[in-house]
């Protein structure tokens, strides 16, 4: 049986659309030779929806496959000559209401068990690399302004926000290490932010007929209509979601195979690997060092991608390809770098920067913040008591963490006994024995 095939080269329109604007913007294809994608490929496509959906009219069906209606006219005309569809009735708009005859059921199913993949349209891997070298971070350099605006709502030290500055304005990577509880994973989310455009990724990739989800949910934002209405009447491909610049964090969990295309044999789909997901953003390697896999061997397979910003992926079908690796990458740490990775690693994350634990003002400022989102006074006595009998008696270090979750206990105290949320000694009395005997004195 015959499988999708994509083009080797891209189309006209997706290269004129990149050289005519400054902002990439994929423009809507005029016919299926411009998708990129064969014949065969668009007719399995449409035939695999319509044995999930039974029935569906032209426009519906456009909609859901995510290809221009006046492109597909020709195919349901040429399926219906092979007496692969009929119509059931009229639809608006001049359209008709299509299913599958007998003949197009048994090879709707020949397609599905070949590739179970239904849903918009993939775009050919040239031209998804095409759009990640228009869009990358590396293209914008956030100045002091854009910083401060990222910052807004949380408290960054002076001497830290002049290191980290520089470091954001390189689009490099970044080290972020220090004592946990000091706000590494707050502050790198918020990075992300000081790279203000919006960027379009394809909800799949084709290449060497292998389909290749790339839009995640999980960690792509789509941007509402309403805040880019400069583009509501300009067409565009829609085999692409707008999307804010991604942050992609991954943890403890983070393993070899989440760093690969994982093939899942039985539908013949695959999922694109978390640095693909993350390309045009961020990429938070959060708590590093305490992987299931150990810093060598992300080491050893990071370490050609990070100085030539792309990466070599294998296809189920044994075939390399070559795709971008242009994101920031941040490593946040409780551990000291060196005692992680070796010098070579190092050299390539060409930032370190170390997240000390706060001042004495900044623990007060952190208290001011966080008493205005629980709603609740804030009283300077109060904390100063705290400090006095539960940090300086208990020679005990201050961390970032510390001021949002001892209000978090006060105000589940507060409520569990009907008692109105405000900062009073007993109540800290009452909370740092459960909260700082288990967590910090272990």
């Amino acid at each position: 049986m015959t499988t999708a095939t994509e083009t080797s080269g891209f189309s006209a329109e997706f290269l004129s659309s990149i050289l005519s604007d400054e902002n990439f913007h994929p423009a809507e294809p005029r016919s299926i030779e411009d998708t990129g994608l064969s014949i065969t490929f668009v007719e399995a496509l449409v035939c695999k929806f319509l044995l999930v959906v039974g029935s569906a009219s032209g426009r519906g069906i456009s909609k859901q496959i995510c290809l221009p209606f006046g492109a597909l006219e020709g195919v349901y005309q040429s399926l219906r000559s092979r007496q692969i569809l009929v119509h059931t009735g009229s639809a608006p708009l001049s359209d008709y209401n299509y299913t599958l005859t007998e003949q197009g059921r048994e090879r709707a199913q020949s397609f599905s068990e070949a590739c179970a993949y239904v849903g918009p349209a993939p775009v050919p891997l040239m031209d998804y690399v095409l759009s990640v070298e228009a869009q990358t971070i590396r293209a914008e350099s956030p100045q002091r302004d854009q910083l401060q605006k990222a910052f807004e709502g949380i408290s960054v030290d002076q001497n830290m926000f002049e290191s980290l500055g520089p470091a954001i304005n390189s689009g490099a990577g970044m080290f972020l290490y220090g004592a946990p509880g000091n706000g590494k994973s707050t502050l790198a989310k918020r990075i992300t932010m000081c790279f203000g455009q919006q960027i379009w990724v394809p909800h799949a990739v084709i290449e060497d007929g292998q389909i290749i989800k790339v839009y995640d949910a999980a960690y792509h934002e789509p941007v509402e209509e309403k805040e880019h209405s400069l583009l509501k009447s300009a067409e565009f491909d829609r085999r692409w979601v707008r999307i804010r610049r991604p942050t992609v964090v991954v943890g403890g969990e983070m393993t070899m195979d989440t760093l690969e295309i994982r093939h899942d044999p039985r539908s013949n789909v695959s999922e694109a690997p978390l640095q693909m997901k993350s390309n045009c953003g961020c990429l938070l390697v959060d708590d590093f060092g305490r992987q299931r896999i150990e810093p060598a061997e992300l080491l050893n397979r990071w370490i050609v991608p990070l100085e030539n910003r792309h990466d070599f992926l294998t296809l189920s079908t044994g075939k390399k390809i070559q795709v971008p690796f242009e994101q920031l990458i941040i490593f946040s740490t409780n551990l000291e770098p060196a005692d992680l990775v070796d010098e070579a690693f190092l050299r390539r994350i060409p930032y370190k920067i170390e997240i000390g634990n706060p001042s004495l003002e900044e623990y007060h400022d952190l208290f001011k913040i966080y008493s205005k989102m629980f709603e609740c006074e804030y009283r300077e006595n109060v904390v100063n008591y705290l400090l006095e009998t539960h940090y300086r008696a208990a020679n005990r270090p201050m961390r970032r963490c510390h001021p949002r979750d001892l209000l978090g206990q006060i105000r589940n105290h507060c409520a569990y006994n009907g008692l109105p949320l405000e900062m009073r000694p007993d109540y800290f009395d009452r909370v740092v024995k459960s909260y700082f005997t288990v967590v910090i004195n272990k």
